[in-house]
């Protein structure tokens, strides 16, 4: 059997490159929300209420159930709690 290397755990397990893409980036803001939710000294529900979720919503970013968010959820909530989300686009390897 041939063994296959990948540049990210995404291509390995989405069909497209696109769809590897977009997972990459919603992994990263996922990543941010729960670094802002670790810094702060809030209750799951204080900071839940910040970021304009409830707190079992919050819960599921915790646990990393990156399908249940799409991209312009997770900017807007990052802009919610004063974070400034930038895009950074350069040509593939």
């Amino acid at each position: 059997m041939k063994r296959q290397t990948y540049a990210s755990v995404w291509d390995a397990l989405e069909d497209s490159p696109e769809a590897a893409a977009s997972m990459r980036v919603r992994a990263e803001l996922m990543i941010a929300v729960q670094n802002y939710v670790a810094a702060s000294d809030e209750t799951q529900a204080q900071a839940a209420k910040h970021l304009g979720l409830t707190q079992p919503r919050l819960n599921d970013l915790l646990r990393g159930r990156i399908e249940k968010f799409s991209l312009d959820a997770l900017v807007n909530m990052l802009a919610r709690v004063g974070r400034k989300v930038a895009v950074k686009v350069k040509k593939a390897a």
